[in-house]
C-alpha cells in the first residue's frame, strides 16, 4: 500500500467474500494474491492511495483513530510466526498474537515502574535490581496462565499452548527526569536501550529456567527463538555489552523457553496512576493537566517540577499562574533555569 502511496497509484478495496484468503497471508504471498484479484477485477472500488492515506491521517488528527499497525512487520518480527498468519492485535496494539477459529488469544500483562531503580542520589541506575524484579514478574505471569479462570475453552487452549506473557513499563519519563536527562538526549536514549535490554534478558533467562524444569511451551518447535533468533536479531540491532547474550542463547538452545511472547509495552493509562508515574514510555506532554475521578476534576501539577521549583524557592502563586498561562509549558518562563527546562 505505501509503495502505491509513494508512487501515487490506485488502491483496490476488496470484499473478503469476493476475494478470500487475503487475511490469511502476508508479504510476497499477499502481494501476489492481491494483484491476482486486481487483474481479475475482483474489487469493489478503486481509489487513489494518497486520497485514502489523507483520510486516515485526518481521522487520526481529529479522533486519534484508527490505530495503525502493519501486518508484514508484525508477522516478520513475531516469535509466533511459526503458528500461522497473525491477523490482529489487542486494543492498545502492544501485543500481537496468533488466533484461529478454535483459539482466542489471551493477554497476560504486568508493568514495571522503571523509575524506582534510580539511585537515591540520582546518579546511577540499578540494572541488577531491575533484573531481579523482572524475573519475579516473569515467574508470576507464567503461573497466572495455569491458575487463571477461563470463561471459554478456546481462550484456555490458546493460553496454555503458547503461554504468552507481556511485560511493559511505566515511569520511563520519570526515570529520565530523576537522572536529569532530557527526554531526547543521547544519555536518555542509552538508558532506554539498556532498561529494555535488561527486561528482555531477565524475561528470557527466567523463561529458559522454567523450560528447563517444565519443558518449553507446546508450540515452541519452529519459532524464531528455537532457531537462536531473538528480537534484536529480527530488527538487525546489536545489543550493548551490559549482558552476556551468547551465554543465554546457549542455554536456550539446550532448554528452550516456557513462553512464546515476553515483552509488551502497554499504555498503563490506569495502573501508572497508582504510583503517580507518567504513562508507559511516554514523555510528559504538559506540566499541568486535568485528572478526572468520580469526585470531580482536579488540576494536577507535574510533581517533579513542583519539587524542583520548591527546592530552589521558585514555587509561589505567581509561578503557578505563569505555568497555567503557558498551558503547562515552562519553556518561555524566564525565571525558570535552563537545566529544568531541558528535562
Amino acid at each position: 500500500y505505501f509503495r502505491r502511496v509513494d508512487s501515487d497509484q490506485t488502491w483496490s478495496l476488496m470484499c473478503p467474500c469476493q476475494s478470500p484468503g487475503l487475511s490469511d497471508c502476508w508479504g510476497p504471498k499477499f502481494e501476489a494474491l492481491y494483484e491476482k484479484y486486481e487483474s481479475e477485477g475482483r474489487f469493489v472500488r478503486q481509489v487513489k492511495a494518497r486520497d485514502l492515506w489523507r483520510e486516515i491521517c485526518r481521522s487520526q488528527i481529529e479522533t486519534g483513530t484508527p490505530y495503525m499497525l502493519y501486518k508484514d512487520a508484525c508477522n516478520r518480527k513475531s516469535n509466533q510466526q511459526n503458528l500461522g498468519t497473525i491477523k490482529s492485535s489487542n486494543l492498545c496494539t502492544e501485543i500481537v498474537e496468533y488466533t484461529s477459529p478454535d483459539e482466542i488469544a489471551v493477554c497476560n500483562l504486568a508493568s514495571v515502574a522503571v523509575n524506582m531503580f534510580v539511585s537515591s542520589d540520582r546518579t546511577t541506575y540499578d540494572f541488577v535490581k531491575l533484573k531481579e524484579v523482572v524475573k519475579v514478574v516473569t515467574r508470576n505471569l507464567n503461573k497466572i496462565i495455569d491458575v487463571n479462570y477461563y470463561p471459554l475453552p478456546e481462550a484456555e487452549r490458546s493460553n496454555k499452548r503458547h503461554r504468552p506473557i507481556g511485560i511493559g513499563v511505566q515511569g520511563l519519563a520519570d526515570a529520565f527526569i530523576l537522572m536529569r536527562m532530557p527526554f531526547d538526549s543521547a544519555e536518555a536514549k542509552k538508558l532506554n536501550i539498556q532498561i529494555f535490554e535488561t527486561i528482555y534478558y531477565a524475561a528470557l533467562e527466567t523463561s529458559c529456567e522454567l523450560a528447563a524444569k517444565e519443558g518449553p511451551y507446546e508450540t515452541y518447535a519452529g519459532c524464531p527463538v528455537s532457531k537462536g533468533i531473538l528480537q534484536y536479531d529480527m530488527w538487525g540491532v546489536t545489543p550493548t555489552d551490559l549482558w552476556n547474550w551468547n551465554a543465554l542463547k546457549d542455554q536456550i538452545s539446550k532448554h528452550g523457553v516456557r513462553n512464546s511472547l515476553l515483552l509488551a509495552p502497554m499504555p498503563t493509562a490506569s495502573t501508572a496512576q497508582i504510583l503517580g508515574n507518567n504513562e508507559s514510555t511516554e514523555p510528559y506532554t504538559s506540566n499541568i493537566y486535568v485528572r478526572r475521578v468520580l469526585s470531580g476534576e482536579f488540576q494536577v501539577v507535574n510533581h517533579h517540577l513542583l519539587k524542583d521549583l520548591t527546592d530552589r524557592n521558585l514555587w509561589n502563586e505567581v509561578m503557578k499562574n505563569q505555568v497555567m498561562a503557558n498551558y503547562g509549558s515552562i519553556q518561555n518562563i524566564p525565571n525558570i533555569p535552563d537545566d529544568l527546562k531541558n528535562i
